[in-house]
């Protein structure tokens, strides 16, 4: 069955590489893991022409998984629009990366491991967007969890990568304690956790209330808000998003495929395949919208003065993500999905060619130590040139562009016709974009223009990457060209309600993705003026006065820093959370474990032992020793016997 073929072949292949790497070798693990998602890509383009262009949905149940009382989920695979274009994005992308990583990860001895991580992680993460209820769904939520902190860590001999996966885990366990929440009030109010069977009851639970941590709460919106919870954690947005940048410890074909087009939008897919409930909570989609707008713009602000390469383009994903979530927000799940689609694109291209860059540095990630590198590596530069054009969204209004132009601009107008107070969602968006445009063309100035800063045997040697690595970039630079081009009308044009079909709801008061093809001109041209106003300061910043970023850095000192330290973030964390955590196990292990437990047991069994020594001095071993004692114990029984006037009768 070709559904069931997609998910478990990189199943079957992180089980060979796995279990069998050691014996079959590194280069098998590398050919089978690869091939088995060469053909589940190639799979899933044919389900995507299936079902999204010929309107054809199913639902195969594989197995009956689980039954306790009310509770009965079968393994099951919901495949419709929206599956088949995860489905692609997925697939596509980690086979492109599994590909890549046979050239760079070439000097690892522990290969088979990394293969059979990735394939782990595409399994989990095809079960996620696969799944027709949500223990399913959470089941791939925590693989691709598990998987994240695995390929992170995966240098376990490095403390900050043991660090960073660490981190990335128990934030993540956060924002999931409150996804696990949101399914558990499901099926306590609905009895099911089956997606159809739930979207079909949801409309009964509007207006109604339950009592949640002694409140009488809107159910919906509650609920709505502990699943959106969630995908702030997977998704790092504002608040849950200080993982992302540190998992850059991680390989850079980790970045690529994990925090670039994968696991990151799982919270973006999440809120549009439970738009039917989101949907009938406005103000669990108003929040959404606001932590999405906030990110965008935060992430965005501390992207500007990141120095090494991948921080530059992780910051770039979170700020992207919060693109996503606004149009989440605002109802046009479409856009929002459409974004994702292209983002996944020109994201894992960027994060490639910055691999290939770092690859040709012998492993430099810091731009101050770059410059010059377009003659050196013209490929990689090539490549990077058409990532940044389809990240900053480089397109003539009305008329042709790279793919974040369509999908992007989308999304900005969505958000200025959806008219949150004071349009901040708009304005935050167009800012963004201003900054976006900004540091994405610092990167490329630093990185492949003016004179190097790197030392002359770094330079000198730096080359092209191998063509197992830039056979990906190719791909996928056609990707992040055409994207846009070809899929605009399905996604969020003419053909829209067609091609999405039952797959997102949008409610009867929805009207938003009609509305944003009729904002003002104005608004139409704003990211396209944000896009030239960036490139413009960037280029006088670092090519007409390079001196410039260091007087501004001077002049701007506080801001810089603030900017630099990630809005403080870190510290605020460690100083709220991370230090009275130590205390408090500092206090129950010295405290309670070691003064009171310790100390009454070991001080109970001192204090035996001392009197159990006492008396065994007693034990001479003489016999007149032990007589003497019996006839002190018998003068002591016949006092005591007296005294009581037990012996009375016999006296008188």
């Amino acid at each position: 069955m070709i559904y069931a073929a997609i998910v478990f072949l990189p199943l079957a292949g992180a089980l060979i590489a796995g279990l069998f790497g050691r014996i079959i070798g590194p280069r098998p693990s590398e050919v089978i893991t690869t091939s088995f998602l060469m053909i589940a890509a190639v799979l899933s383009w044919i389900v995507f022409f299936q079902v999204a262009l010929g309107h054809q949905t199913s639902e195969v149940t594989l197995f009956r998984w689980i039954t306790s009382g009310e509770l009965d989920v079968s393994w099951a695979l919901k495949i419709d629009t929206l599956t088949a274009v995860m489905l692609i994005v997925v697939t596509t992308v980690s086979s492109l990366v599994h590909l890549y990583s046979i050239g760079y990860m070439h000097e690892d001895d522990s290969r088979p491991r990394f293969f059979a991580y990735l394939s782990l992680f595409t399994f989990a993460m095809l079960t996620l967007v696969t799944s027709n209820n949500l223990v399913q769904m959470f089941f791939g939520w925590e693989g691709v969890g598990l998987a994240s902190y695995l390929l992170i860590g995966f240098w376990y001999t490095k403390p900050s990568a043991c660090a960073a996966a660490i981190k990335a885990f128990v934030v993540n366990r956060v924002g999931d304690f409150g996804f696990a929440l949101g399914i558990f009030g499901l099926f306590f109010i609905f009895h099911t956790v089956n997606l159809d069977t739930l979207f079909t009851a949801v409309p009964t639970a509007v207006g109604k209330t339950f009592n949640f941590a002694g409140y009488d709460v809107d159910i919906l919106t509650t609920l709505s808000l502990l699943l959106f919870m969630g995908a702030m954690g997977k998704s790092a947005q504002f608040l849950l998003h200080t993982w992302l940048p540190d998992a850059m410890e991680g390989p850079t074909p980790v970045s690529a495929l994990i925090h670039a087009a994968t696991m990151v939008t799982a919270g973006v897919f999440m809120v549009a395949r439970l738009s039917p409930i989101f949907e009938q909570a406005p103000d669990a989609l108003a929040f959404v919208t606001l932590i999405g707008a906030i990110t965008a713009f935060f992430a965005a602000t501390v992207g500007l003065v990141q120095n090494d390469i991948k921080r530059v383009i992780a910051y770039s994903t979170c700020s992207q993500l919060g693109y996503m979530f606004v149009a989440c927000g605002v109802g046009a799940y479409g856009a929002g999905i459409f974004h994702l689609f292209t983002h996944a694109f020109f994201k894992a291209l960027l994060f490639l060619g910055a691999g290939s860059v770092i690859h040709a540095m012998h492993h430099e990630q810091d731009m101050r130590a770059m410059g010059g590198l377009r003659s050196k590596i013209p490929w990689t530069f090539a490549a990077m040139l058409v990532g940044t054009f389809a990240l900053t969204g480089v397109g003539i209004p009305h008329l042709t562009g790279f793919a974040g132009f369509y999908s992007k601009d989308a999304i900005i107008e969505a958000s200025y016709a959806a008219g949150t107070p004071n349009n901040y969602a708009f304005w935050l968006l167009v800012i963004a974009a201003a900054m976006t445009s900004f540091y994405s063309w610092r990167l490329v100035f630093m990185t492949f223009y003016g004179e190097t800063r790197a030392d002359h045997h770094t330079y000198d040697h730096a080359h092209e990457s191998p063509p197992s690595m830039m056979i990906p970039l190719a791909v996928l630079s056609i990707g992040a060209a055409l994207a846009g081009v070809v899929f605009t009308t399905y996604f969020i044009g003419s053909d829209q309600k067609e091609f999405w079909g039952a797959a997102i709801f949008a409610g009867e008061h929805n009207h938003i993705l009609h509305e944003m093809h009729d904002v003002p001109e104005w608004v139409s041209y704003s990211s396209f003026v944000a896009m030239l106003l960036g490139f413009g300061i960037a280029w006088v910043y670092y090519i007409g006065a390079p001196w410039l970023p260091a007087a501004s850095a001077r002049a701007f000192k506080p801001l810089y820093l603030f900017l630099l330290n990630k809005w403080y973030f870190d510290e605020l964390y460690d100083f709220l959370f991370v230090r009275p955590a130590f205390a408090i196990g500092r206090l129950l292990w010295k405290g309670g474990d070691g003064t009171v437990i310790d100390g009454a047991i070991d001080g109970t069994a001192e204090g035996v032992v001392r009197i159990t020594d006492r008396v065994v001095k007693l034990q001479t071993g003489y016999m007149y020793h032990y007589a003497f004692a019996m006839l002190i114990g018998v003068a002591a029984i016949l006092t005591w016997l007296t005294y009581n006037g037990l012996f009375g009768g016999v006296f008188k």
